[in-house]
């Protein structure tokens, strides 16, 4: 029982550091939604803090940071085209 506890330890503290992590990046969403003017810059900085929140999430959470490069690849690179394809979409479209 001791044995699994010592084994533990470091994926715990790998947990709380993203955790902590993960709560200041909110906490600076939050500070930056109730300080700033509303505009361009604001959305940008939330659209890229709410993408390193996502790389924790999922390289910790669903085991991603540590499986092989040609498996990362191959799910990223169809999700930057998925995004692509919405922004020239809306843009294209005039939706904004």
């Amino acid at each position: 029982m001791a044995n699994t506890a010592s084994n533990s330890t470091p994926q715990v503290k790998r947990l709380l550091q993203v955790f902590w992590i993960l709560l200041g990046v909110t906490a600076l969403e939050f500070l930056i939604a109730f300080t700033m003017n509303p505009g361009a810059l604001k959305i940008a900085i939330f659209i890229g803090l709410t993408i390193i929140k996502a790389f924790y999430i999922v390289g910790e959470f669903m085991h991603l940071r540590h499986e092989v490069k040609s498996l990362i690849w191959s799910i990223l690179l169809p999700m930057i085209f998925v995004v692509w394809l919405i922004v020239a979409l809306i843009a294209e479209g005039g939706a904004h």
